[in-house]
């Protein structure tokens, strides 16, 4: 039997794609917030060829992570010879400004990650990866509006970690700001605490890097478009919305082993957009 991945996000966009991927080669868990959504991807993933089991899971819940990454424990269990083991997780699962308020977006992208990636380093063993989907979007922020010295908060007080990095949306003036900048805050903290917690994974023999996707074509990424996020393509050195496919595949790269020395770092997969910045 293949190995296992773990895809959270699973039942669309960036997820989904990459489940077409990882799962011509290992057994897959997706997991969403939507039982519905689940189904209607593991049908589509059913008519490729790729069996996969869904779980339901609020990644804001603690315990209904831990309880994910136990059911794949059964799974990898030795029952026999060709068992394979959790060789990757690949979290897509987010929020974006048009979808929610500050504090929603912050518990979601911050909160989720960390309970992603510590019960994923619970399990992790030699070759396992772990890649934590960012954003450009924790590229653009001037040093002066990113509470960084709160991020370690996120190791001691979770509560007042939150309470910190929601003061500075709170003074921005209209509410899609509020939303955008909160977004930004909660990508840059996933780039940073990735780096952070690298030492933790290589102590397993095992890795975690970030990857950072620009304006993509997807449903999150369209709606997107109200942010802001065409725009900023017109300056772009690609003047386009990138197909989905483009970053499922280095999602894919890089939660394989031919990334086997890619760790501690993020990679920046928009098209140019933050490089235009550049004078």
């Amino acid at each position: 039997m293949s190995d296992l991945a773990i895809i959270t996000g699973g039942a669309g966009g960036m997820g989904l794609a990459c489940a077409k991927i990882l799962g011509r080669d290992h057994q897959l868990i997706i997991c969403d917030i939507s039982q519905e959504k689940l189904t209607q991807a593991a049908n589509e993933l059913k008519s490729l060829g790729i069996q996969c089991a869904t779980r339901v899971c609020d990644i804001t819940d603690q315990q209904a992570v831990q309880q994910l990454f136990h059911d794949a424990a059964k799974m990898t269990e030795q029952k026999g010879a060709g068992e394979g083991t959790l060789r990757c997780v690949v979290h897509t699962a987010g929020i974006s400004p048009q979808m929610a308020d500050p504090l929603t977006i912050l518990r979601v992208n911050t909160l989720g990650t960390i309970h992603i990636t510590e019960a994923a380093l619970a399990l992790a063993g030699p070759g396992f990866a772990l890649v934590n989907v960012a954003s450009m979007a924790g590229h653009l922020l001037p040093n002066i509006m990113i509470p960084t010295r709160a991020f370690r908060l996120a190791f001691t007080n979770q509560t007042k970690f939150i309470h910190k990095l929601l003061f500075p949306c709170q003074l921005m003036p209209k509410p899609l700001y509020r939303n955008g900048l909160a977004y930004a805050i909660s990508k840059t903290f996933v780039i940073w605490y990735c780096k952070r917690m690298a030492g933790k994974f290589g102590d397993r023999n095992a890795r975690i890097l970030s990857v950072s996707p620009g304006s993509f074509d997807t449903q999150m990424g369209r709606l997107e478009e109200k942010s802001g996020s065409a725009d900023m393509l017109e300056n772009a050195a690609l003047k386009r919305f990138g197909k989905v496919e483009e970053i499922a595949e280095l999602l894919a790269f890089c939660a394989s082993d031919k990334a086997s020395y890619l760790t501690g770092t993020d990679i920046l997969c928009d098209g140019g957009v933050v490089a235009a910045r550049i004078k």
